[in-house]
């Protein structure tokens, strides 16, 4: 088990901390591995938007996690608490992983923890963010950044987006599905998807490729085209693209890779097919190109994906997951 502290104090966002509390607090019951050890850290009481909280623990407790969570921050023109900037900093010195929700960027920059580093916040406020810290690369147009042990995200869904990939991390990609499925939330957005579309994501069975993404995902063994796409969507190639940037953030082909990459990863975590076979189930002809996009997109090839996330939802008696220092192996990047 991996533990999660969020870090709070008074001017904190209630709908971020709501949703990591959701996320980490418990598991669906279809998900079968050991769930997180979640905190809330904090002053005695706080305010968290028109909500009064008692955190469980005091700040000391969030060097000894293993993930801090910092949920956004509501009033970006104040400086953040002392208290909670120097606690951040010295969670990250012992090796926790960081993550800030929305604006709670602003916290992680005020640590130093940015400094050096590319990291979002909401649209809205990127200008803030890179003026008030030059230090930090300021990507104002993606919905989280991974930098390592330090992650950042833009606002609302994206953080939502952010804690699913974290769960993805620490137990796979199948784990993280089932958990989008138990929030009805989708599954999956990369993180260097645009924040801002020209149109808001309508409502998941209101969209003009409301019926095309199913049938996509259930033909994924097949060679489909752009134009298999557009003449199932009936509509030209030009629009197809247009909806599915306004809709995904992304292009057709990028949006269908992602889908035969995320079905590998569930079936290289779930079965013992081997890669040839994995390919030709995700449409990726070879195994030699399964290997090529997976190891460009995931970080590591199929295989090493594969015995590290087996191990984990299948752990040995003598480790149970973890370190032999006691601490969870941390995710992939």
């Amino acid at each position: 088990m991996t533990s999660v502290a969020l870090a709070v104090t008074d001017g904190m966002l209630h709908f971020e901390l709501g949703l990591a509390c959701e996320v980490f607090g418990s598991a669906p019951d279809a998900v079968k591995v050991p769930w997180y050890d979640l905190a809330v850290c904090g002053p005695e009481a706080v305010r968290v938007g028109p909500f009064r909280l008692e955190p469980d623990h005091g700040f000391d407790r969030l060097p000894d996690a293993d993930t801090v969570i910092v949920p956004g921050w509501a009033d970006i023109d104040r400086e953040p608490p002392a208290a909670l900037v120097d606690a951040v900093r010295a969670a990250h010195e012992a090796g926790a992983r960081v993550a800030s929700l929305c604006t709670g960027a602003f916290v992680l920059a005020a640590a130093g923890l940015l400094d050096g580093r590319r990291a979002t916040t909401h649209w809205a406020h990127t200008r803030a963010l890179a003026a008030r810290h030059p230090r930090v690369t300021v990507d104002p147009d993606v919905l989280y950044v991974d930098d390592g042990g330090v992650l950042t995200s833009a606002g609302k869904a994206a953080a939502m987006d952010l804690c699913l990939h974290l769960v993805r991390l620490d137990h796979g990609s199948s784990v993280a599905n089932t958990v989008a499925r138990n929030l009805v939330v989708p599954p999956h957005r990369d993180g260097g998807q645009a924040q801002f579309v020209s149109t808001p994501v309508p409502a998941p069975d209101h969209h003009p490729l409301a019926e095309l993404f199913p049938w996509v995902i259930e033909r994924l063994d097949r060679p489909l085209t752009v134009e298999d796409l557009a003449r199932r969507a009936r509509m030209s190639s030009r629009n197809l693209g247009r909806h599915f940037r306004s809709v995904t953030g992304t292009t057709p082909l990028q949006w269908l890779l992602i889908q035969r990459i995320r079905h590998a990863q569930e079936l290289l975590e779930t079965t013992d097919a081997g890669i040839d076979t994995i390919a030709a189930a995700t449409g990726m002809g070879t195994g030699t190109t399964l290997r090529r996009h997976f190891n460009r997109t995931v970080g590591v090839p199929p295989d090493t994906y594969r015995r590290t996330f087996r191990s984990r939802t299948r752990p040995g008696p003598d480790d149970g997951g973890q370190h032999p220092d006691g601490r969870h192996r941390p995710g992939l990047a």
